[in-house]
């Protein structure tokens, strides 16, 4: 149901065109916000910002200062001068086990997970911050807390929770809220076993849907007094263990 809780508010969603991103654009727009859409499929993007009543703009954020600056500015543009809301969403990961994870593999995976939302949050914080304020949302993931045998990726994670409480403490005494959101197993292309969800509260995969009304919360002005925070929505994946009776 809508209740235009970031009614007046504008949001800049990266990794926007599927999964996650697309379900927390989405979400925003039904809430009154005005969406940048970004991604690098130019189809998916028009279909999301569609949707949501957004703007898509292609962007490959490959983790230098130019790409996220260009991308800050033209959102920045298409949003009337200013960005209430960024969420770092976009992020890379091998698509299967078997992947040799090279030097070449190492490199993309911490440029896209980790230097690209941090040049971004750059860019984007100071103006919210001569605007007023704003909030910033980082995507991290279970893993960067529960250890799998991915650990390079689980890293890139890792790093994302730990700048986030780290952006809090240098951007929050301007008004700048940063949190962050910890999915868990999540419904996906290339993510279709519930194995990891054993022994949990769930018992099940969770869902893009289930993680956006997290955004929304964190992106509104019922969590003004919510800082430096990463939100498990992970269906007890690290917190709880269910024993079988």
């Amino acid at each position: 149901m809508q209740s235009n809780r970031l009614e007046g508010k504008t949001a800049l969603i990266t990794g926007a065109t599927s999964n996650i991103g697309r379900a927390i654009a989405l979400a925003y727009g039904a809430e009154g916000a005005r969406v940048v859409v970004s991604g690098r499929d130019a189809t998916r993007g028009a279909e999301v910002a569609a949707a949501s009543g957004g703007t898509f703009i292609a962007a490959d954020l490959d983790g230098s200062p130019q790409a996220s600056e260009a991308l800050a500015t033209a959102a920045t543009d298409a949003l009337g001068g200013r960005i209430d809301i960024l969420v770092n969403s976009a992020a890379t990961y091998p698509s299967s086990a078997d992947v040799v994870i090279d030097e070449a593999w190492f490199d993309r995976m911490f440029a896209v997970n980790v230097k690209a939302p941090h040049f971004l949050i750059e860019a984007v914080a100071p103006r919210m911050a001569e605007h007023g304020g704003g909030a910033i949302i980082n995507l991290g993931s279970w893993v960067a807390r529960l250890g799998v045998p991915s650990p390079v990726y689980t890293g890139t994670k890792g790093a994302v929770e730990a700048m986030t409480r780290a952006y809090s403490a240098l951007y929050g005494p301007s008004g700048v809220r940063v949190n962050g959101i910890s999915p868990g197993v999540i419904q996906e292309p290339g993510n279709p076993s519930a194995v990891m969800m054993r022994g949990t509260p769930a018992a099940d995969l969770g869902t893009p849907e289930a993680i956006a009304p997290a955004a929304v919360y964190l992106a509104s002005d019922e969590s003004a007094f919510v800082h430096g925070i990463v939100l498990d929505v992970d269906g007890g994946r690290t917190g709880v263990a269910v024993i079988a009776a």
